[in-house]
């Protein structure tokens, strides 16, 4: 058994198994847990991370439910000010990953490069929001590995416009804390 694990640990296989950082979003819902893509979507990853780390989430909403579609948060408080960010970040959508179901993707402008710290996470598969020659697409940098039940949870709360913002929840779903479960081993 222990030369096993020794031989194991020699491959790179074993550390391999902890290349990405996994994230627990705990909400006012339930908890979500979160794989990053750090391998992929670097600059995203480290992005989200980084806000992680600052304890930036915490206190801000789910603002934007849409059904069949996705739940974005990451950037309003709960009387819907925004929060102020770090620099904008490059566009990663060209990374392979797909916005399908479960997937985390940087929520922006009409500027591609224009994502800070709002995030989405996707319904369904939404192959509109992949990269392609007409579309700069949104950037995939991480997966919901458990707590699909609470994401679809959130997406089923009834919504209404606050001020000029729409698909806003009657119910304010904060995240209440983030933390980072594991950090990637080194190789």
């Amino acid at each position: 058994m222990k030369q096993s694990l020794l031989a194991l640990l020699l491959s790179g296989t074993y550390l391999s198994a902890y290349a990405n950082t996994n994230i627990q979003l705990q909400t006012t819902q339930g908890n979500i847990e979160i794989e990053l893509y750090n391998d992929k979507a670097p600059v995203s990853a480290k992005n989200f991370e980084s806000y992680v780390k600052s304890n930036f989430y915490t206190g801000t909403i789910f603002h934007r439910v849409i059904p069949g579609f996705m739940i974005q948060g990451g950037g309003f408080d709960r009387n819907m000010t925004e929060k102020p960010t770090q620099a904008a970040i490059k566009n990663e959508s060209s990374n392979g990953l797909k916005n399908a179901r479960g997937t985390l993707a940087m929520a922006r402008t009409n500027d591609p490069n224009s994502a800070t710290s709002q995030f989405f996470i996707n319904l369904t598969d939404n192959q509109f929001l992949n990269r392609s020659a007409m579309n700069p697409g949104y950037a995939v940098f991480g997966k919901v590995t458990k707590g699909m039940d609470v994401v679809d949870k959130i997406a089923k709360t009834a919504t209404g416009s606050f001020g000029m913002h729409q698909d806003v929840p009657k119910q304010v779903i904060t995240i209440t804390g983030v933390q980072i479960v594991n950090k990637p081993a080194v190789k």
